[in-house]
């Protein structure tokens, strides 16, 4: 489903451990690590979008988070020319996605990336929450922006100021982030290693 300027509807999750860290994957056969995220079908909401894409690339239910907040409305990212398929008869030409911030409540035995024949992440760890913003694609990073900078108040009434400090950019609406200071990673993931790892 594309919509007619050419953007893919498309949902994002930061799945956030009850410490301020949040879940951090790398994509299978690649080298780039990324938040899970998945296009809708005509017939979903974002929230029911959210869910399925949740079980897909983690394996976690809905019984295993909690929804702590939402983006408002859709923000947009373009792909590079280079991942744009114009044989296609509808061009996309990126996605615009509804953000969710989950609370992790499940137990780690819980995350399972081989849910599905063609699993999306070949490992997890978890990271600091601003991490992925110097470590996403480029052509991500101001959507990642967008999306931790609305979320952060939301994860910050868990996790608490200390785990999630207010960085410089939170207060500039439509300015490029100013590159966040490079947190330490806290703690790796067990993640499955049916995956290859």
């Amino acid at each position: 489903m594309i919509d007619p300027d050419g953007y893919r509807p498309n949902v994002g999750i930061v799945l956030m451990h009850p410490d301020g860290r949040v879940f951090w994957a790398r994509r299978v056969r690649r080298d780039g690590w990324q938040f899970p995220q998945g296009g809708m079908n005509t017939d979903e909401t974002p929230l029911e979008a959210m869910y399925r894409e949740l079980q897909e690339e983690t394996g976690l239910r809905a019984d295993h988070v909690a929804v702590l907040g939402v983006t408002p409305g859709w923000l947009r990212y373009r792909l590079p020319s280079r991942a744009v398929r114009r044989n296609d008869r509808l061009v996309c030409i990126g996605q615009k996605q509804v953000w969710f911030l989950l609370q992790f409540t499940g137990r780690e035995e819980d995350l399972n990336l081989a849910q599905t024949d063609k699993p999306e992440f070949d490992h997890w760890r978890w990271v600091d929450f601003w991490y992925p913003l110097e470590h996403v694609v480029n052509f991500k990073r101001g959507v990642y922006a967008n999306a931790l900078r609305h979320l952060a108040p939301f994860a910050r009434q868990v996790a608490g100021m200390q785990a999630i400090p207010k960085i410089g950019f939170e207060q500039r609406r439509h300015h490029r982030p100013q590159r966040a200071r490079k947190p330490p990673v806290r703690g790796a993931g067990k993640g499955p290693e049916a995956a290859g790892n």
